[in-house]
């Protein structure tokens, strides 16, 4: 169909953008074709009155072809995309005749900066529908007037959290924000409405075009706006770290805009676009965010010839932090939960913890009172194992014990569904080793949740040696169910997730081991890209625990018959546990102590760990943390741990906070050369240990020239 033009009796065009071949519609060679052609024929038409602009996909439409625009890499080309978009907009909202948005579905970044080339916008509203500005989510910013337009619609200051956060909203806060100008109960009433208010502004023209237009809440240079302008940059700075253009970019190209006339900012816009569209950056989010997040969703890890499963009634073990974070989003999803503990009290304790979380979602106005009403109704908390019957999918998420695990997987698989599926929530265990004590090893599957789970979006999915595929198909299905990111590895000692995400803490330990200045690791950390320095997150995760899986380790080693390896942060683990009892935050302190609202590293650190005579620059501090990061990655791809390159990357950034401008630890290697990284590493390892030695195929694909593809 690619565009139905209609005209009413009243000379109303209603233009209904439908392109063939898709289930959204994309700005896209195509797409400016046939805008062209419908703005070539209005303007022809001295008859028509008004244009309504919609869609006849279930979303009015998706933005800019990341795959087209992932491909330009001379300046010349992004240029002439951008302005190709931008001359389009110019000439619908300089018409004559008055352009009304009618948005029936989502309309995201270049969707939503079309609207604001249109002088009024409608909305449905259904909850299905969103409204924002992604852009910088991916490195880049709204190129497609965006930044020249929003500021000018709702103000520089509220223009900021949709441009520099990509916050994105429903049509109801959309209205709230001026956003839109109207909310539509359904496809008729938005219609109506729209040919309404054409029928009542005949002479609509753009704010902006008008003769003494004034910006929202001021200019740059109103006192008010300058004051906020005076300390915005540095704040960016700690934010950012100075390892993402895009906010600052946008934040530029939005004030520059802002001083001058709509054309001349459009032009702004596209020079800063241009900058950021042909960088690493973006090149590196747009791959992680988009190709590699679509690969992973679209199940490229599931097994192929599994029908579609659907878990209807789930069985959570354990009502603690992880239990109910498991039994939450799953009742959240429209999935009947069982969450059982060993006493009546616990699990009403996780029940209530649960009800908690959703108070305060609606207690700020982000969850209907209904609907918690209905998220608890599906949840039963009891200590009663045989309210299990009938579960097809269990998780088990009770501590790290073996014969505890062991104990309630042969209590549970008596009474559930016999021809469910068995997923135990461990951080570290082998799976094989658990499915051991299963009578049904086969339907054994690891499902590693992330705490906070009701936040954490990463799920990964361990195949022991004898899961079948039923199992992993099951398992990945469900995870898709509750809307978070499945990535599949095959079993080992911590898995993929855990064993490269403790690399970094214990790298940090072994700088201060070596006597750096705490405060420059944590530093250091920050800097590398990572959301809390390695000595604070060493904290947050517990260095009891680390302490416990570290002996386990040794345990398990030492009863395989195996080596034990030496680390140098073993000598921090043992003081801080062993001798000073600082077992992290949640123990009181850690590697630092913590009051109601601050947090300031122990004073003892530099009593027991001195300054070293020669401390290396903070640049080989980050070296080293990435590095360890990314050569535990390449071992664990080695090892067949990971099988795909996909799941390697984003289990990085959403499992452990990796980088997410670097795009992952694997794309990490790609971005500094497969060959330089090799020479690299082995010159740390000469240094700082065999922690640092390239693996065999590492040394394979930088004497190929390969990359990770």
């Amino acid at each position: 169909m690619g565009f139905d033009y209609q005209k009413d009796e009243q000379n109303i065009v209603t233009i209904t953008m439908d392109m063939e071949g898709r289930s959204t519609n994309v700005i896209n060679t195509e797409f400016h074709l046939l805008m062209s052609e419908a703005l070539e024929k209005i303007q022809a038409d001295k008859s028509v009155t008004g244009v309504v602009l919609t869609s006849g996909k279930k979303t009015f439409l998706a933005g800019g072809d990341l795959e087209m625009l992932y491909g330009f890499t001379d300046p010349q080309d992004v240029f002439n995309s951008s302005q190709l978009f931008k001359d389009k907009t110019r000439t619908m909202e300089t018409l004559g005749v008055p352009v009304v948005a009618a948005i029936n579905g989502a309309a995201i970044g270049g969707g939503f900066e079309l609207t604001l080339a249109c002088h009024h916008r409608i909305a449905i509203d259904s909850p299905k529908t969103k409204i924002g500005l992604p852009e910088v989510t991916l490195g880049l910013l709204p190129g497609g007037g965006g930044v020249a337009r929003l500021p000018r619609v709702i103000g520089l200051e509220a223009a900021f959290p949709f441009l520099l956060e990509g916050k994105q909203v429903k049509p109801g806060a959309a209205l709230k924000a001026g956003l839109i100008d109207n909310l539509a109960s359904d496809r008729d009433d938005l219609m109506a409405k729209a040919k309404a208010w054409i029928l009542a502004n005949p002479e609509s023209a753009q704010p902006w075009d008008q003769k003494g237009y004034k910006m929202p809440g001021g200019n740059p240079q109103h006192p008010k706006v300058a004051q906020m302008l005076a300390i915005a940059p540095a704040i960016l700075k700690k934010k950012t770290q100075g390892n993402y253009p895009a906010p600052e970019a946008i934040m530029n190209a939005a004030v520059e805009g802002a001083l001058v006339d709509i054309d001349t900012a459009l032009r702004i816009e596209t020079r800063y676009f241009i900058q950021l569209a042909t960088g690493k950056v973006s090149k590196n989010m747009i791959n992680a965010f988009w190709f590699q997040m679509n690969e992973i969703t679209s199940g490229a890890s599931r097994p192929k010839d599994i029908p579609p499963t659907d878990t209807q009634k789930l069985g959570v073990l354990g009502s603690g932090m992880m239990g109910h974070g498991i039994a939450y989003v799953s009742a959240l999803s429209g999935i009947e939960v069982v969450m059982t503990d060993a006493t009546q009290e616990s699990a009403d304790k996780g029940l209530a913890a649960i009800a908690k979380i959703m108070q305060k979602k609606v207690d700020k106005g982000r969850m209907a009172q209904e609907k918690m009403d209905t998220v608890l109704g599906q949840i039963n908390a009891t200590d009663d194992y045989s309210k299990l019957d009938g579960c097809d999918l269990i998780i088990e998420a009770v501590y790290e014990d073996r014969e505890l695990k062991a104990k309630v997987t042969a209590v549970t698989e008596s009474v559930m569904d016999p021809t469910g599926v068995f997923g135990s929530n461990t951080s570290t265990l082998p799976v094989t080793g658990l499915a051991e004590r299963s009578s049904r090893p086969e339907s054994f599957i690891g499902i590693h949740f992330f705490s906070p789970v009701d936040k954490m979006k990463l799920v990964e999915i361990i195949v022991g040696e004898k899961t079948s595929d039923d199992a992993l198909a099951k398992a990945f299905d469900y995870v898709l169910k509750i809307h978070k990111i499945p990535i599949v590895v095959n079993d080992s000692r911590g898995f993929y997730t855990s064993r490269v995400f403790g690399t970094y803490p214990t790298e940090g330990m072994a700088l201060l081991a070596e006597g750096h200045h705490p405060r420059e690791i944590e530093s250091a950390g920050m800097k590398a890209g990572m959301p809390v320095g390695p000595l604070a997150l060493a904290d947050e995760v517990s260095l009891g625990l680390m302490a416990h899986i570290r002996n386990q380790t040794r345990k398990d080693l030492e009863a395989e018959g195996k080596k034990i390896p030496e680390s140098p942060f073993d000598p921090v683990i043992e003081l801080m546990v062993e001798k000073e009892k600082r077992l992290g935050r949640a123990a009181g302190g850690g590697f630092y102590e913590y009051d109601e609202k601050h947090k300031h590293l122990w004073p003892g650190l530099r009593e027991h760990f001195p300054p070293c005579e020669n401390p290396i620059p903070q640049e080989e501090m980050i070296e080293r943390m990435m590095f360890v990061q990314a050569l535990d990655t390449v071992r664990c791809y080695e090892e067949n741990v990971l099988t795909s390159i996909a799941d390697a990357n984003i289990g990085s950034i959403f499992g452990w906070g990796f980088a997410p401008f670097k795009g992952g630890t694997l794309q990490f290697i790609n971005d500094y050369g497969v060959k330089a990284f090799a020479d690299r590493s082995q010159e740390l390892a000469a240094k700082y240990g065999d922690r640092f030695a390239p693996p065999q195929l590492l040394k394979d694909m930088a004497e190929k020239r390969e990359y990770f593809n």
